[in-house]
């Protein structure tokens, strides 16, 4: 039986009815369309699906929708800013920190979870941060730079 939902992702107000087991990832991509929040491993390995729950990073495809109930999200579409891209997406093209492109968003979400806890992180806090999303391009060196960089 459906249960019906109050969202607000990305600054929007959502109003959906949901299966007591679909998952959060599968809601926001297939009946939202917001498809920058990537369906990898489905086993919270990857880190590609993360999303910005009430301000921390989490595994979508490990949250039921029913979860997320009266709950403020960011998705990769929520962080690009009225000037463009936000400063954290604009190093990662100049670091040269996206190859394929597929982990990017979680990458990019959970550095910029972090850059608001911690505004001048070191690497290791950079690479602890980040530890919860693969990458099989970079090698991480880049992405670590790249968000090292958003506040230098």
């Amino acid at each position: 039986m459906k249960k019906l939902l109050c969202l607000n992702i990305n600054d929007k107000e959502y109003e959906v009815a949901v299966e007591p087991n679909q998952t959060l990832v599968d809601l926001i991509r297939y009946e939202l369309g917001l498809t920058g929040t990537k369906k990898g491993c489905e086993m919270g390995d990857c880190g590609s699906c993360t999303v910005i729950m009430d301000g921390k990073p989490v595994n979508s495809c490990l949250v039921l929708a029913m979860q997320a109930d009266g709950k403020k999200i960011t998705t990769i579409e929520g962080v690009e800013t009225d000037d463009g891209l936000h400063p954290i997406q604009k190093s990662f093209v100049e670091k040269g920190a996206i190859q394929c492109g597929f982990c990017s968003p979680g990458m990019i979400l959970s550095g910029s979870a972090l850059l608001e806890r911690n505004p001048k992180p070191d690497e290791d806090d950079i690479r602890k941060a980040i530890s919860g999303n693969l990458c099989r391009c970079t090698g991480y060196q880049k992405i670590v730079e790249a968000i090292k960089s958003v506040n230098e």
